[in-house]
C-alpha cells in the first residue's frame, strides 16, 4: 500500500548558463553578480515563472543540507525567522539555533509528516538532487543568470534522469531566465 504524501516538495535555485548552483567550495558570489546589466530584453510574463516573492511566503518547511545551512549562518541575521527549518545531516550535533536537525531523508519526511507540512522549500545541491532521485520533489523553479562559471556543484548530477513539464516561464530586466517545472517522473 502506498502512502500518499501531505506535503510537496519544491525547490528554488539559481544556476549558471553552464549549470551550476555553485562555484568552488560553495562560493556563491556568481548569484549576486550583473552579468550584461542593462543589455537584456525582458519577455512578457503573462505565464511567469515564480519570482523569489511568490514562492517563498507560500512555503511553511525548509529543508537545507548541512553545507547549504552552514553558507546560510555566514550571511549574518538567520535569515528565516519564524520559519520551520530542518537540516539534513549525519555530523552536526542536534542543538543548533533555529533549526532542527534530521539525520536522513526518511527522518525529514516523517518529520515533515508530523509537523503538518503542506509547502516544503528543499534547497541544497545534494538534498535537491536526492529528493528528485527519489520522486519526492513535486516543482522545481530555475533562475539561470547569463554567465558561465565554469567550475562547481552542478544543479544535477551525472547520471540523474527526470522529466519535466513547464508551468511558467519569463526573462526578466535583470536578464535571469527563469522557469518554473512540474517534475512529471524523477
Amino acid at each position: 500500500m502506498t502512502h500518499e504524501r501531505t506535503w510537496r516538495g519544491r525547490a528554488f535555485l539559481g544556476a549558471s548558463l553552464d549549470g551550476y548552483i555553485a562555484g568552488p567550495g560553495g562560493d556563491l558570489a556568481f548569484l549576486e553578480s550583473e552579468p550584461g546589466k542593462g543589455r537584456h530584453t525582458a519577455t512578457p510574463d503573462t505565464v511567469p515563472a515564480l519570482v523569489w516573492e511568490t514562492f517563498f511566503p507560500t512555503i511553511d518547511t525548509l529543508l537545507m543540507g548541512r553545507a547549504t545551512y552552514e553558507k546560510v549562518l555566514t550571511f549574518g541575521d538567520w535569515p528565516f525567522p519564524g520559519l520551520r527549518v530542518f537540516v539534513l545531516s549525519t555530523t552536526l550535533s542536534g542543538d543548533q539555533p533555529s533549526v532542527e536537525v534530521v539525520r536522513s531523508i526518511d527522518d525529514a519526511v516523517a518529520a515533515f509528516e508530523a509537523a503538518g507540512s503542506r509547502e516544503v522549500y528543499v534547497d541544497g545541491g545534494r538534498t535537491v538532487q536526492e529528493f528528485l532521485a527519489r520522486g519526492l520533489l513535486d516543482e522545481l523553479t530555475v533562475s539561470t543568470l547569463p554567465i558561465v562559471i565554469g567550475e562547481g556543484t552542478r544543479l544535477f548530477a551525472d547520471g540523474a534522469r527526470a522529466e519535466f513539464g513547464v508551468r511558467g516561464a519569463h526573462v526578466g530586466e535583470d536578464g535571469l531566465v527563469r522557469v518554473t517545472y512540474e517534475v512529471l517522473a524523477p
